[in-house]
């Protein structure tokens, strides 16, 4: 399908020993975006500029695709300022971009709403960029706004969220959501013991991402006798602020006495869970999807952590995937259709596929952080 050449951000021993701990499971074996690359390619050392403060310094173009990419600019729209897997998916953006020569724009809308994303989208067709990627907020409330961009000649794609696949050329995806949901559902019935009450703290309610998830775990849960004892309590939203992920997750504490795990499939949300549930010394676990560094004193197998394992795949790379196939898009070298190959950079090449009928690049499958591994990792991202 693919031939990847990982970016790692370890010495490669550090890789070796990580993937000799894994775990037997389908999710464990597959090790994430981020695997081979030089230890000197360590952690970025800047965060994404803020909207106000979008970066604008242009590489020189070093070969022919950066030459063609000399003289373009290419956006992209976080979902939220604030949010650490968006910050670190920018970066790996914005290095993308100006290692292919361009000029790099991002943009951090002030909260997680499609309305906040419409406003810097339209914003962004008025400077005239060539191409705009966007981690949607919500499946169709982008549909008039993007629309309005291709039809100013300006590339979409998307990254992390998909929109509407007619209003976008393709969407950058981290990892297949069925592998995901069966990912996350295998680690519910692992913590529960296959039985009980179990909760699950999204983001936003239109986030297409995170439903798309759920989705596909419910649908698990209905067709596979495995998961019949198994009882989804409720979907709670912290809308991607750690405040209100704090709350909901204290009031499915109050409200459910029997739970006993929360399985958060957003980086924001798990963080504010794995917090509540270690200072209030609950017996409910948690496991979903977190940055290795802002989980890494939740992670243990004992009662005194919170969260004895957890998934994600590695934002800066999937950043970086985003801004090479806005540089392909860009020149040319694809449209976004099924079957179209490009190279990115040291990710290695990609062919877009059709899944469901909506044209996808996948990054890879997520990667499974716990004991064995979480302090290497929590150095990276």
């Amino acid at each position: 399908m693919k031939k990847k050449v990982l970016s790692v951000l370890l010495a490669t021993t550090v890789v070796a020993s990580l993937l000799a701990g894994c775990g037997s499971t389908a999710a464990d074996t597959a090790a994430p975006a981020a695997e081979a690359a030089p230890a000197e390619e360590a952690a970025p050392a800047e965060e994404a500029a803020p909207a106000e403060e979008a970066a604008t310094e242009e590489a020189a173009p070093a070969d022919d695709a950066a030459a063609s990419a000399s003289g373009s600019t290419y956006a992209l729209v976080t979902k939220s300022a604030g949010n650490p897997f968006m910050d670190r998916m920018a970066t790996g953006f914005q290095e993308a971009v100006e290692d292919a020569g361009g000029t790099v724009v991002i943009q951090n809308p002030e909260a997680a709403t499609p309305d906040a994303q419409i406003s810097v989208i339209q914003s962004l067709i008025s400077q005239g960029v060539n191409s705009i990627a966007v981690a949607g907020n919500d499946a169709n409330a982008l549909t008039a706004v993007l629309t309005e961009a291709e039809d100013a000649g300006i590339k979409v794609l998307t990254l992390d969220s998909d929109v509407a696949p007619d209003t976008r050329a393709v969407f950058c995806n981290q990892a297949g959501v069925d592998q995901i949901g069966e990912t996350l559902m295998e680690a519910v019935y692992d913590l529960t013991g296959g039985e009980g009450d179990w909760a699950i703290l999204s983001a936003t309610s239109q986030a297409t991402n995170q439903n798309a998830w759920i989705d596909a775990m419910k649908k698990l849960m209905e067709s596979d006798s495995k998961y019949s004892k198994l009882n989804l309590v409720e979907v709670a939203y912290g809308d991607d602020e750690p405040q209100k992920s704090t709350d909901q997750t204290q009031a499915l504490l109050q409200n459910y006495p029997d739970l006993k795990v929360i399985c958060a499939p957003t980086t924001v949300g798990i963080a504010a869970a794995a917090k509540v549930l270690q200072d209030q010394k609950s017996t409910v676990k948690l496991t979903g999807l977190g940055l290795p560094s802002e989980m890494a004193e939740y992670i243990g197998d004992d009662d005194a952590h919170s969260c004895p394992y957890m998934f994600l795949w590695n934002p800066i790379d999937l950043g970086r995937l985003a801004g090479y196939t806005s540089v392909a898009l860009v020149d040319g070298t694809i449209t976004g259709a099924k079957g179209d190959k490009f190279t990115a950079g040291d990710l290695g090449d990609y062919t877009i596929e059709d899944i469901d009928g909506a044209t996808q690049i996948i990054l890879g499958p997520p990667f499974k952080f716990d004991p064995s591994n979480i302090d290497e990792w929590k150095e990276v991202y």
